[in-house]
């Protein structure tokens, strides 16, 4: 798929060893009463209006900030292959491409490779401003899920 020959300029990469098996770490993705409990940054918590996880199927949602600020977001799904690959298009302003990649790198450990996408190298740099470290809170926010996860 063109999506996944992308070039640096243009992406925003966080890329995590996390210490949990790669089925529990895409089940936080793919279980939408765990993935709303860490997406986004600190602070941030989620009210999730469709999520369809399947190739084509949407994900609307909104993000409330710690302060103030509700931010609407809309997603469709690319690619779903389980314990592998997502992709997903965000489609509202402002609008990118992610790409998470799973890999074993061992029974309890897991490299995560998590990219965002933009139209323009311009668009990425104004992104990047407001996402720095934002992407690492969202890691340790997922961590911290699957700690949960892991002692059920």
């Amino acid at each position: 798929m063109e999506i996944l020959n992308t070039t640096p300029d243009r992406e925003i990469t966080v890329q995590r060893i996390l210490n949990f098996p790669i089925e529990l770490v895409y089940k936080a993705f793919e279980e939408p009463n765990h993935l709303k409990n860490w997406w986004g940054p600190k602070g941030f918590t989620n009210t999730f209006h469709t999520f369809e996880f399947m190739p084509g199927g949407k994900w609307i949602f909104t993000m409330h900030g710690p302060d103030k600020g509700n931010y609407k977001n809309e997603c469709n799904f690319i690619i779903v292959e389980k314990n592998k690959l997502l992709v997903w298009d965000h489609y509202v302003n402002p609008k990118f491409y992610v790409i998470v990649q799973f890999k074993e790198i061992a029974k309890s450990k897991t490299e995560l490779t998590f990219k965002q996408l933009f139209d323009s190298v311009e668009l990425r740099d104004k992104i990047k401003k407001y996402t720095k470290g934002k992407n690492e809170e969202n890691f340790d926010r997922l961590e911290n899920e699957l700690s949960k996860m892991k002692g059920k």
